[in-house]
């Protein structure tokens, strides 16, 4: 018996490796291709846009204040250069009070007060700047606009008058994809504006200029995400 268990097991120990080079071979599956997102920055897009003026100017009071409203613009890239246009426009509570003492024929020295408004304002800049994959960074100018009224009010008597400023702008900014369709931006413009003369030619200003910060978000149409394997 006992030689008979040897010899099974010798029989056994050399018909195993037999056994396994005949079972059939383990297959290999690949691993998956890694998809990076590439994000393209041309096309059209709409959105907000928000922040604070404040008048460049030496003295006391300076106009300063908030404005909101929308933008539009177009992209186009080559490489990782982008270039654009983007207009907006916004509403706007830009102002500064003067109040003094002044001298009215028939009155004598009366106190007044005088208000500077801006009501609306907005620009048509052309963009460039160098996307970092879903980063753009960007240098702009262009054209500039404010709608201002000032009013005067002494002896409870008040008059107004509304006049167009037209200039130029320049400034930089940064934006960035936050989903496919959506990104958001922060930006900086010095705005200069042409003096212009109120009150049938009684009163003229000098050049306006503001400082702004602005930030927004936009829609992006088209789908600006390219897969790249």
């Amino acid at each position: 018996m006992k030689k008979v268990l040897l010899a099974s097991a010798c029989l056994f120990a050399l018909a195993a490796p037999a056994s396994a080079a005949d079972l059939a071979a383990r297959p290999y599956t690949k691993a998956p291709v890694a998809v990076a997102s590439v994000y393209n920055w041309t096309g059209f897009y709409l959105g907000i846009v928000g922040g604070g003026a404040w008048e460049n100017a030496s003295g006391d009071p300076k106009m300063k204040g908030g404005f909101v409203g929308g933008t539009a613009g177009y992209n186009w890239q080559t490489g990782n250069v982008v270039f654009g246009i983007e207009a907006d426009g916004a509403w706007a509570d830009v102002s500064a009070t003067a109040t003094g003492a002044t001298v009215v024929p028939g009155f004598g020295v009366v106190t007044a007060t005088a208000t500077s408004k801006t009501d609306a304002m907005g620009t048509v800049r052309g963009r460039i700047g160098w996307a970092v994959n879903n980063v753009l960074f960007y240098g702009t100018g262009g054209y500039a606009w404010i709608d201002n009224k000032i009013t005067l009010s002494a002896l409870g008597v008040s008059a107004s008058d509304s006049k167009w400023h037209s200039g130029w702008t320049v400034g930089a900014g940064v934006e960035a994809f936050i989903a496919p369709q959506w990104s958001i931006k922060g930006e900086y413009l010095y705005r200069s504006l042409a003096g212009e003369t109120y009150f049938a030619g009684a009163l003229p200003t000098g050049t306006l200029n503001f400082h702004t910060v602005q930030v927004g978000v936009n829609y992006h149409f088209g789908g600006p995400i390219v897969a790249k394997y």
